[in-house]
């Protein structure tokens, strides 16, 4: 019971904390269906937490951190986790300029196939910098949805960028925190 209260509080916290673009359109974040395809845009570490956070939410989802156009077959929400690792990168294989073409590969197949795409950016002020940017850039705009820790978002990046694309924001305090949004974006 101590633990369906404290849940209940949690998503309350959660849905108040959210930026007030969010709130005038919550039945946006409801147009998401499953099963979900979560992949890296920039080869972050973050990939692995939005994993966890989809399982812990009970979504039906496939995790493919090197994910392309074919690996959309049979999904129905591409999920982008945004943040560049230069380490991440080279454990990879990849350079910047390859992982862009990935990813544009894959937003291009989504936008074919009429998939929406939810952003998540759950690496924090951390995992800010240049190349992160020049990449959520590009690719926010074409977000149904985004769903960020509230530190990346210090200088307002990610309100201007939504804001711009009229896409709801939705920002939680810490990153355990944005299972609550994830998991009603797919109720």
């Amino acid at each position: 019971m101590r633990n369906a209260i404290l849940s209940s509080v949690i998503t309350i916290a959660v849905i108040v904390a959210v930026t007030p673009g969010a709130l005038r359109s919550q039945e946006a974040t409801r147009q998401f269906e499953q099963p979900l395809l979560i992949t890296s845009a920039g080869q972050n570490a973050e990939v692995q937490i939005a994993a966890v956070l989809a399982k812990r939410a009970g979504l039906n989802y496939t995790l493919s951190k090197l994910a392309g156009p074919q690996d959309l077959a049979g999904m129905k929400t591409l999920v982008l986790v945004l943040g560049a690792s230069l380490k991440g990168l080279g454990a990879a294989g990849l350079d910047m300029d390859k992982e862009d073409k990935r990813v544009d590969a894959l937003i291009a197949e989504a936008g074919k196939k009429k998939l929406p795409i939810l952003c998540l950016h759950l690496g924090g002020e951390g995992r800010r910098g240049q190349q992160t940017d020049d990449l959520m850039a590009r690719i926010l705009s074409r977000a149904r949805l985004a769903i960020v820790v509230r530190s990346g978002n210090a200088d307002g990046f990610f309100t201007k960028t939504c804001q711009a694309a009229n896409i709801p924001l939705i920002e939680v305090e810490k990153t355990a925190e944005a299972q609550a949004p994830l998991q009603q974006a797919f109720m």
